[in-house]
């Protein structure tokens, strides 16, 4: 038995569910999610929800919601006008009783925006704080982790630097290593029942990041403004649960 895999003994895993409705929200909920990152526009890597959405979702969830601050799609490197909108956003979601955001800003060079990050996390005060997969495409992921730490973030969401966390397993379990309880390292992208117990295995992670979504069927006479829905699926989230209990009682 691996090192990975002792450590994984009777432990507590935590599965985070990214939604992009209130839908989405709900069943996530229903299935048993330990709590939510809410966004919207995932299908553009998602963006900060509106203040509608956050609101009526509160209202409907019992569970922990993270919101996304991300103002528009693309890269992470962001002028003054952005991280004004970012840091009110983040302002605007700790009034509104969010459990926490999740936020993260790079310079030119690719390496983690420092000044700008501690702007957006002294506007987060006691809210949770996690760093975002800006940190894939960061060209030093060690120095990274140990700025975001410095930071006082909670966690970092990541594949390990690759295009799903599977590929990334090597890495991840590199950056558990690291952080070596420091930091929550929070393996995501492409996370379902047929990876996730490999990825509880290799890495040593002990937090989960998945969307469990489906396709929505589309209407019977669909139109040009009709494009392809997905919203998560409360059976897919129970399925993950389930699959984290089993391991942690083993």
């Amino acid at each position: 038995m691996s090192d990975n895999q002792q450590s994984s003994q009777s432990l507590v895993y935590t599965l985070e569910i990214c939604a992009g409705s209130v839908q989405s929200a709900v069943a996530a909920q229903a299935g048993g999610a330990h709590r939510i990152e809410l966004c919207q526009n995932l299908e553009q890597g998602g963006t900060t929800p509106s203040y509608g959405l956050i609101k009526q979702v509160l209202s409907r969830l019992t569970i922990p919601v993270f919101v996304l601050i991300r103002p528009r799609p693309g890269h992470f490197c962001y002028d003054a006008d952005e991280l004004a909108i970012m840091a009110a956003d983040v302002a605007q979601c700790r009034a509104m009783g969010c459990a926490g955001v999740v936020l993260g800003a790079l310079d030119a060079a690719g390496r983690v925006d420092v000044a700008s990050c501690r702007t957006l996390l002294e506007a987060a005060g006691n809210l949770q704080v996690t760093f975002h997969r800006a940190f894939d495409v960061c060209h030093n992921q060690a120095l990274a982790l140990e700025e975001i730490i410095g930071l006082g973030c909670h966690r970092v969401l990541t594949s390990g630097g690759q295009v799903s966390a599977l590929a990334g397993q090597v890495q991840l379990a590199a950056l558990v290593h690291q952080a070596a309880g420091r930091i929550r390292i929070m393996p995501g992208a492409g996370i379902t029942p047929a990876t996730l117990p490999a990825l509880v295995q290799a890495t040593g992670a002990q937090e989960f990041h998945a969307s469990a979504k489906r396709l929505v069927p589309t209407p019977p006479a669909p139109t040009e403004f009709d494009a392809p829905r997905w919203e998560t699926d409360a059976a897919i989230v129970a399925e993950l649960v389930a699959q984290l209990r089993a391991m942690g009682a083993d």
